[in-house]
Order: C-alpha cells, then sequence, then structure tokens
C-alpha cells in the first residue's frame, strides 16, 4: 500500500524534481514505486534483480537477516512439524488451511488426476535411456499442454483451477517415469489408497513381482522434503515462471520453463553438489585437509551458506533432525559417507571461519543425504526439486494471471556495445 512518504530524486540540472511514491508492504523493507522514473528517459540498473521487486505477491515471505521463511504468514518450521505438502499445496494456491472437508475434496481431486494420458508414456521412447531425468521433464511437463487442451484458457478461473490440479497430480507420476525409463523398468501405475507422497515413492520403487508398501518413516522424511522446497518467493525459476506467463504462454510450457531454469547448477543443483563434494573429500580423514583448503579458496564448502538468508536457514534444522530419523529407520548411522557428512558439519560448525561468515548448513546439505539414503540417484535430485516446487510455480504463475495490473515482462538494458555504423561490402572489409 502507498505510503505518505516520497522519495525526491534530483536526476538532472535544470529539471524539476521527481518524487517517487513509497510502498509499504504487510512484512519487510518499504519499497520506492519507479515507475514513473521512465518519464525521465533514463532507466535503472539492477543486474540480477539484486534491489528490485518485480512483481506484489501475497504467497511466501522470506527474511534472510533474520533467517525466516512463511508460506502465506505461517512459519515453516510449524508447517512442516505439523503439516503435509498437499495440505500446504492447498494453502499455497488458495491462501488459506483447508477445512476438514476441503481437505478430504481436495485429495481426492489431485487423487483422481494422477494418471496420464496413455500416448505420453510413448513420448519417452524417443529419449535415450541414458538421457538425464531433468530432460525429459523439461520435454514432458511442455507436451502436456498437446494432450490438455480443454482447460488453456489462462483467462478462465476454472480452467487454471483444473490446471493447478493436473500439474500438482501427474508431475509426481512423470517424475517417476523419468526415473523408471533411465533404469530400464516398467512404468507403474499410482495407487488411489495412498497418499500422494507415498503413491510417488510406490511409482518410483515398486516391482510387478511382488507388492509394495512405502516405509512410514520415509515417506514422512520425503513429504517434508517436498513442503519445504514447495516455494521460496520470486527465485530465478519461479521469476522465470512469471516472466513465460506475462506473454500469455500456457501454463504447461511455463512449468517447463521453470523446470529448465531449476536445473541450473546455480539454482537446483546444489543438494546434487553436495554428495559430488562429499565424494570427492572420500574420507573423513581427509576433511581437516578440505576445511583448510576451503579456507584457501582452493575448494568450495557445498550445501554452507545461502544466497538469501544470512543467517540460519530456517529449513535446514527440520532437515537436520529429519535426517537423523532417515539414517536411524535405515540402520546408516555408520555409513561411511554419512558419517563423513556429519563430521564436516560438526567442524564446520566449530570453526571460526565459518562462524565469522555465517556459513551455516542450508536445507541442501541435508536433504541430498536424505534423498540418497532413501535410495533416490542423484540424478533425480533435481527432478525431486521440481516435484516439489511446482505449486510455488502455479500459485505465482495463478496470482501473476490474476492481477489485473499484470503486463507483459520486459526488462530495459544498458547497451554498451557498437555505435550505428554503415554495411561494408564484403569485398571491402
Amino acid at each position: 500500500m502507498e505510503t505518505n512518504r516520497k522519495v525526491t530524486l534530483n536526476y538532472q540540472e535544470g529539471q524539476d524534481a521527481l518524487e517517487l511514491p513509497v510502498l509499504e508492504g504487510t512484512l519487510g523493507p518499504d519499497v520506492v514505486d519507479i515507475r514513473a522514473f521512465s518519464k525521465t528517459g533514463m532507466f535503472t540498473f539492477d543486474p540480477g534483480f539484486l534491489a528490485t521487486a518485480s512483481c506484489e505477491s501475497k504467497i511466501t515471505f522470506i527474511d534472510g537477516d533474520l533467517g525466516q521463511l512463511y508460506y502465506r504468514g505461517y512459519p515453516i518450521e510449524q508447517l512442516a512439524e505439523n503439516s503435509d505438502y498437499l495440505e500446504t499445496c492447498y494453502l499455497l494456491i488458495f491462501g488459506e488451511l483447508p477445512t476438514q472437508a476441503q481437505r478430504a475434496e481436495f485429495q481426492k481431486t489431485v487423487t483422481r488426476h494422477t494418471m496420464v494420458h496413455d500416448q505420453l508414456s510413448r513420448f519417452f521412447n524417443g529419449f535415450r535411456r541414458d538421457a538425464h531425468p531433468m530432460a525429459m521433464m523439461v520435454g514432458v511437463v511442455g507436451a502436456l499442454s498437446a494432450f490438455y487442451q480443454d482447460s488453456l484458457d489462462i483467462g478462465n478461473p476454472e480452467h487454471r483451477r483444473v490446471t493447478m490440479y493436473r500439474l500438482i497430480a501427474k508431475i509426481p507420476t512423470i517424475a517417476a517415469m523419468c526415473y523408471r525409463y533411465n533404469q530400464g523398468l516398467p512404468f507403474n501405475f499410482p495407487r488411489n489408497d495412498l497418499s500422494y507422497t507415498a503413491n510417488f515413492i510406490h511409482m518410483m520403487f515398486a516391482t510387478p513381482c511382488e507388492p509394495y508398501e512405502p516405509n512410514a518413516v520415509l515417506v514422512r522424511a520425503l513429504d517434508r522434503i517436498l513442503t519445504l522446497h514447495a516455494d521460496h518467493e520470486q527465485n530465478a525459476s519461479t521469476s522465470t515462471v512469471r516472466l513465460a506467463g506475462s506473454s500469455g504462454a500456457n501454463p504447461f510450457a511455463c512449468i517447463a520453463a521453470g523446470i529448465a531454469c531449476l536445473w541450473g547448477p546455480a539454482h537446483g543443483g546444489a543438494n546434487e553438489a553436495v554428495l559430488k563434494m562429499l565424494d570427492e573429500i572420500g574420507d573423513e580423514s581427509n576433511i581437516e585437509e578440505f576445511i583448510d583448503g576451503v579456507k584457501d579458496k582452493r575448494y568450495k564448502l557445498m550445501g554452507f551458506g545461502h544466497r538469501v538468508y544470512k543467517n540460519m536457514d530456517p529449513r535446514a534444522a527440520i532437515m537436520r533432525a529429519t535426517c537423523y530419523e532417515v539414517l536411524t529407520e535405515l540402520g546408516l548411522e555408520n555409513d561411511p559417507k554419512f558419517k563423513l557428512a556429519m563430521k564436516l558439519e560438526k567442524l564446520a560448525l566449530e570453526d571460526n571461519y565459518f562462524i565469522e561468515r555465517k556459513l551455516y548448513p542450508n536445507v541442501d546439505f541435508y536433504s541430498g543425504i536424505v534423498l540418497s539414503a532413501l535410495g533416490i540417484p542423484v540424478s533425480m535430485f533435481t527432478v525431486i526439486f521440481a516435484l516439489a516446487r511446482t505449486v510455488g510455480w502455479i500459485s505465482h504463475w495463478n496470482e501473476m494471471i490474476s492481477d489485473p495490473q499484470q503486463k507483459i515482462g520486459r526488462p530495459r538494458q544498458l547497451y554498451n556495445g557498437a555505435e550505428r555504423r554503415d554495411y561494408v561490402p564484403e569485398d571491402k572489409r
């Protein structure tokens, strides 16, 4: 909302000063509304959007200095402890926690949409068996618009609602199919008698040869991972979805764009990088030498620190407890790789170098260990991330499309290329 305060900008001698209104959000810093600045004929310059709010949103709030993450006002710690992923999906989409009846209806609707069109399964035959699962995710999710053409009118709220249900329901099925195809295994059909996360684990690991019942402790652990990664405000992939959606592109194409952005190692590949780092360290006896190498800038410490959080990542403590629950349940407390990870954590947390720089373990440090313990290969880590983040993407996409002030995204640039020049014929160059 607009405040009574203004920022006065004196930008050119002989010109009247420009008054820019100050906007105030519910939480977080105030914002200077610079839209009127375009009248000066100049643009602002902010690579990486480090000081620019690209939109208004009611979905997620982050305070990196205080280590706070709220979904629709609810602290992530409370949701991870008391809620589950599907209820969190409802909250992110609709803005409120569901009543018992609303929750039952939502779960029923999502469960009934988990099947994918039979022809969609044939798409996978076009991929090499060793194709990266994220490559398949980008292609198959983008192709969904060819199969569900009855709900592509983005101006129709009912069409948007149906599409959101379909995406939440079908992304786990597609993710499991990517894994099964990559492993040379037959696809598993969804089971309507299982919870959302238990069904995903079933589709990943069940075999037609015998009955399969997911382990409740492991289901809860994976459900927490999904909840903790469901949304994270205006990050790179969410901003990509919003930018693609601002053009009026269909929602399946927008989500595919988000998946492609998430695939980048600087974004969705952090927990994968943690496992690779542990492999490179190799043994507990090498940890001190590795830490010295981090201080000397010879090695990178993955899974510690965060671009947004300047304090402890609020999701990390939850994931740490979950990590120990999983290792205990599977009897992996003495597994060499997991003992290596825990010793690295301990030494880094006790070292003044990391304490002074506030380099605490983040959620990716622990989630990578948990996913590995669950038997999920490293190549699938970012796919799991995409599965979790889908609800955040579609919530932001729906919020943007519903906003009457929404315009197509069109960032400007500071051009520093060649000045105007005339074409020179080839024989005179």
